[in-house]
């Protein structure tokens, strides 16, 4: 991929989902390109959301130590947006056009505002286009 491209909370779950092999796969496949060529984004909700999924829902929950480590390692190089004003406003505008919760707004805004042509989410419909981001679920 040569363009900038932002990794929804799911891509995160999966990654580490023993009961889903194949989205595992795909989304280490995500995370490790991300890294590697340093065009992958995430925003800072995408860490609280995942912490909050692994953290106490998973099956074999991360321990504290797990956490810290994952988020050195993996979530820190990539965090590019901390919710701000304009990140809002930005958000509400997406809401109102295209009705869709506060959170996906969040995570498009994110997405728009690191000027990402590229949203890798299964929240979205695949294929959709919002401003001059389009989305593609990884898991089809």
């Amino acid at each position: 991929m040569n363009a900038r491209f932002f990794l929804d909370t799911n891509v995160f779950v999966y990654s580490l989902d023993r009961t889903a092999p194949k989205k595992a796969t795909r989304a280490g496949e995500l995370i490790r390109e991300a890294l590697d060529t340093r065009k992958g984004v995430i925003s800072f909700q995408v860490a609280q959301e995942f912490f909050n999924v692994a953290l106490r829902r998973f099956a074999d929950p991360m321990s504290v130590s797990e956490a810290e480590q994952y988020l050195g390692l993996v979530l820190r190089p990539l965090m590019a947006v901390q919710s701000s004003p304009s990140l809002y406003a930005e958000a509400l505008q997406i809401k109102g056009r295209y009705r869709l919760s506060w959170y996906d707004s969040l995570i498009l805004a994110a997405a728009v505002q690191t000027e990402c042509t590229l949203l890798f989410s299964e929240d979205f419909q695949h294929g959709q286009r919002f401003h001059d981001v389009r989305v593609q679920n990884p898991f089809l």
